[in-house]
């Protein structure tokens, strides 16, 4: 019974005396961006795809699948386009996730070149209820993916996790920028922003009403973005944010963006295994500102 509501929803009313208790139960499936060209990593044409590129000796992907299965997550959609072939067999060849009890699929993307809002849609068959949405290059801790699993889908069909430590922000020229109003909820979110008071860090915690909006300006364009997606749910006040405190994200697109990645985590993850307090000083930069495995292929 807990298992078909965490697939289809993540709360439930416990019924009786007043007060009544909503209980909230974390979701435990997601979907992973990587069907992209990654044009801005990759050395060449032969190069492997971005998501296969390796941070400390982990893949991009591997390092995105592991850090949401620590946070509970047991059912994975990875969204393949450039070179998927080699992301699936990639995915396949790992015996961790397989031990883990992993249920990974993948989806082929044959539209890859346009916006990443089609390569969401492209998971639409496969989602019916509130799942975790994340990009292949985003390296990010457990604790925020779970602070997002967590999130009340009552609330919004949206939650955006957002960092508001804009001065210790890498490369702020990248980043997409957030303005909230009304507390928590988005009013506006663009690279273009120059009034903001946070930075989106790549991890969603969606509900299915993502699907209808996207595939609503597909339908007019043709095309598609995730920004679309959520600007339309933020209109109607159904997109929210969540801060993630003083947890690690980076987004991995240069290589300058991965080298700063090894040097954080070379201290953190050496700490971790040493079972030792950890400390982390981020130098500015000249850009700163102040329930078994299986690969299963489905094509749209």
């Amino acid at each position: 019974m807990i298992g078909s509501l965490a697939h289809a929803a993540n709360e439930v009313q416990l019924v009786g005396k007043a007060p009544l208790t909503t209980v909230i139960i974390m979701i435990r499936q997601a979907l992973i961006l990587a069907a992209g060209m990654g044009t801005r990593i990759r050395k060449g044409a032969n190069d492997v795809p971005k998501p296969l590129h390796t941070v400390l000796g982990q893949s991009l992907l591997r390092r995105t699948i592991l850090s949401l299965a620590d946070a509970g997550i047991t059912r994975i959609g990875v969204v393949i386009g450039f070179r998927g072939a080699l992301i699936a067999a990639a995915i396949e060849s790992e015996a961790e996730f397989k031990t883990r009890g992993l249920d990974i699929f993948v989806i082929d993307n044959q539209d890859y070149e346009k916006a990443n809002g089609v390569s969401v849609l492209a998971g639409k068959p496969h989602f019916d209820g509130p799942f975790l949405l994340t990009m292949a290059d985003h390296i990010f801790d457990s604790d925020l993916a779970k602070r997002a699993a967590a999130a009340d889908m009552s609330k919004a069909d949206l939650y955006l996790c957002v960092d508001y430590r804009l001065p210790e922000v890498y490369d702020m020229e990248d980043c997409t920028k957030v303005s909230t109003v009304d507390g928590d909820c988005i009013g506006s979110i663009s690279k273009e922003l120059t009034d903001y008071n946070c930075v989106d860090c790549g991890v969603f915690a969606v509900a299915p009403a993502l699907f209808e909006e996207l595939s609503a300006v597909f339908e007019t364009r043709g095309d598609c973005s995730l920004s679309n997606g959520v600007g339309a749910l933020a209109s109607k006040r159904r997109a929210r944010v969540l801060d993630i405190g003083d947890c690690f994200w980076q987004d991995v697109d240069t290589q300058p963006a991965r080298e700063r990645a090894e040097s954080i985590l070379a201290v953190t993850e050496s700490a971790v295994a040493e079972k030792a307090p950890i400390s982390v000083e981020v130098q500015p930069t000249a850009r700163q500102p102040v329930a078994s495995s299986h690969v299963a292929v489905s094509r749209r």
